[in-house]
């Protein structure tokens, strides 16, 4: 698995454009093969991030390159951000857990 962490900081003249650019960026990487997941956040300092996970680095790569994302992140770079920092990562070990909905130990 593919995993992106992107940080950011918005411009104060950013919204309301961002909202719909984000919104559409969300529905396309919805639509991707090999697409897993992805969410946001956003901390009170006001630094958003966002990661997303792709299942291998070929379905990743069609996301880079996808030309509505490309110029989209044109557009952002222009409009939107102040600063941002992108990390690729390839998951090298993966573990979770789950609590038994009854409680129980």
């Amino acid at each position: 698995m593919i995993v992106t962490v992107f940080r950011s900081r918005l411009k104060a003249t950013a919204q309301p454009d961002y909202g719909t650019t984000a919104q559409r960026m969300s529905e396309l990487a919805r639509a991707m093969p090999g697409y897993v997941s992805h969410k946001g956040f956003v901390a009170e300092d006001g630094e958003r991030v966002t990661i997303v996970e792709f299942a291998d680095q070929a379905s990743h790569d069609a996301w880079r390159r996808h030309a509505e994302h490309g110029a989209a992140q044109g557009h952002g770079r222009k409009h939107f951000y102040s600063e941002y920092k992108i990390q690729v990562c390839e998951v090298k070990r993966e573990s979770s857990f789950v609590a038994d909905a009854g409680g129980a130990e």
